[in-house]
């Protein structure tokens, strides 16, 4: 059950249980954290175009935040925060037997530990999407926009069937590259396994609380200079 994997296979002379269990995933996390991100992508880059000033402050705000926040601390916050976030019944409904969503290996896409491996890459690999969206929209001509509104399309209409396959075609590599990088991604999700250990130890050595209070401030550290760096160079672009 969860995301524990049985090597025992490839340890005993059967390589191809160990190649199928991370095969199926990779594939698994690919799949579901590639349609978690194409959605977030879109809607991010809808509200990137709101009229409503507050609306794009926030979405810039969530972008930056997403960005310079280390996956591996955002899988961290996603598995023992979010997860403890939700309803009992979900969290008892994810960590329940269910035969039929389990992959090879012993992984089940109902549990804790998929959910936030998907939903953390997703969200990751999404913010990076609507920045490569953003940028290929910024290369649409300004006519397209005044023809759709001619035609009497709605800014909806008008980003989805207008303005996006356009955007999309102007960073096709990038975003590719963004669906390459997210599968490539998906290889860091097993320190989930790792911080559950981690966990579980604090309660027998507290010098391991320690350790976790140090990694969270240098966490706090390393954003803020994310921070600070995207200020100076997005000044230094637009000087």
């Amino acid at each position: 059950m969860g995301f524990a994997i049985d090597w025992s296979g490839a340890l005993t002379g059967q390589p191809r249980i160990w190649l199928l269990c991370g095969l199926a995933v990779t594939l698994a996390i690919t799949l579901v954290a590639g349609a978690i991100a194409t959605v977030l992508a879109v809607i991010l880059t809808a509200l990137r175009l709101s009229p409503v000033a507050p609306v794009r402050g926030a979405t810039r705000a969530l972008v930056s935040l997403v960005r310079n926040t280390p996956l591996l601390i955002q899988l961290m916050v996603w598995y023992f925060v979010g997860f403890g976030l939700l309803p009992m019944g979900v969290k008892a409904w994810m960590t329940g037997d269910h035969p039929w969503a389990v992959l090879p290996g012993n992984v089940s896409v109902c549990a804790p530990e998929f959910a936030a491996s998907a939903w953390g890459v997703g969200l990751f690999i999404g913010v990076f999407l609507s920045e490569e969206l953003r940028a290929g929209l910024n290369a649409v001509a300004p006519g397209q926009r005044e023809a759709a509104a001619s035609q009497g399309l709605g800014a909806w209409d008008t980003l989805t069937a207008i303005l996006l396959p356009q955007a999309l075609r102007n960073a096709y590599q990038p975003v590719v590259g963004q669906y390459l990088n997210l599968m490539k991604l998906t290889s860091i999700t097993c320190s989930i396994g790792l911080a559950e250990i981690t966990y579980q130890a604090r309660h027998i050595e507290s010098f391991n609380s320690h350790a976790f209070e140090a990694f969270a401030a240098g966490t706090l550290l390393y954003l803020a200079l994310g921070l600070v760096l995207e200020r100076i160079l997005t000044t230094g672009r637009q000087a």
